[in-house]
């Protein structure tokens, strides 16, 4: 692809998506005081432009433009960069998808108004945690462990959510039960395997995110986009139960549901698009370290 090739496809999009954000805003959509959408959408771009599928072919080219501006315009409603490692992007199919990192999560729900703060520790043998059930509601006791834990087995983890009020909701995975969810993963165990501690933290956020976003009196447009992004890592089994997948990406856990497009590209100067397969194939994503 040449570069006055991507060069249009670059304004087409990035037209559309900030044509939609204007609307959005226009609407009630609020985007964090310090976030400038348009920098974001030129981070995404210079990213983009590295991002190929499995075969090896450029993202820009494989990839449908209304599937490209959907991803960035998720990530534009969630207020996320990929400047800051907050999200990046894979290939699935014909497809672009945003998955939001570790650090995009927490910076996701620090935007909920209700939100204080939020983090998430791992549970090593040895360890003495104690939690007990109040009102229904899960709570933390304690929390004593040693440094020469760290290399001890993974028990389990924990992520708590500190609302404006300084409740804290507690949220508690076991080892089993983070393996089962990395087990639902689009892609594979190599980067939970490397490192286990940040993607069960990773995980175990996710989780908490989920339940507190769902019942939270934020704008369905938010709620909406972080949901949609989380559901990417989700495996789709029942398009493709036994597809290989790739080693390399962080995922984590989700219910599924059907695509819902917002943005309809016009039909001029379209890209090069394959035709749909049931089998799509996840992006070889290539990383020096993991963006948890």
């Amino acid at each position: 692809m040449t570069n006055q090739s991507v060069a249009l496809i670059q304004k087409d999009i990035t037209d559309a998506v900030s044509q939609n954000i204007e609307r959005l805003q226009s609407e009630g959509l609020s985007l964090p005081s310090n976030y400038s959408h348009s920098n974001a959408l030129k981070s995404a771009f210079f990213k983009l432009q590295e991002t190929v599928d499995r075969s090896g072919k450029p993202a820009l080219e494989v990839c449908t433009k209304e599937s490209i501006a959907n991803a960035l315009l998720d990530m534009v409603v969630q207020g996320l960069s990929p400047a800051k490692t907050q999200c990046y992007f894979i290939v699935y199919g014909s497809k672009l998808q945003l998955n939001r990192s570790y650090f995009g999560t927490q910076a996701v729900l620090k935007r909920l108004t209700n939100v204080k703060d939020i983090w998430a520790n791992v549970i090593y043998k040895d360890d003495e945690f104690n939690y007990e059930v109040d009102h229904g509601r899960e709570k933390l006791v304690s929390h004593k462990t040693a440094f020469e834990n760290r290399d001890k087995e993974l028990l389990g983890v924990y992520a708590i959510i500190q609302t404006n009020d300084n409740e804290e909701i507690l949220t508690i995975m076991t080892k089993k039960e983070i393996e089962v969810s990395w087990g639902q993963s689009k892609t594979g165990q190599a980067v939970h395997k490397k490192f286990p501690q940040e993607m069960a933290k990773r995980t175990v956020i996710n989780r908490a995110a989920k339940a507190f976003i769902n019942t939270s009196d934020d704008s369905d447009l938010l709620a909406q986009a972080i949901n949609d992004t989380t559901e990417n890592e989700y495996e789709r089994k029942e398009i493709n139960p036994q597809h290989e997948v790739d080693e390399k990406a962080n995922t984590e856990d989700l219910d599924i549901k059907p695509d819902k497009p917002i943005i309809d590209m016009p039909v001029e100067n379209p890209v090069n698009e394959p035709e749909p397969t049931l089998e799509p194939e996840p992006q070889q994503v290539e990383e020096e370290g993991p963006s948890f």
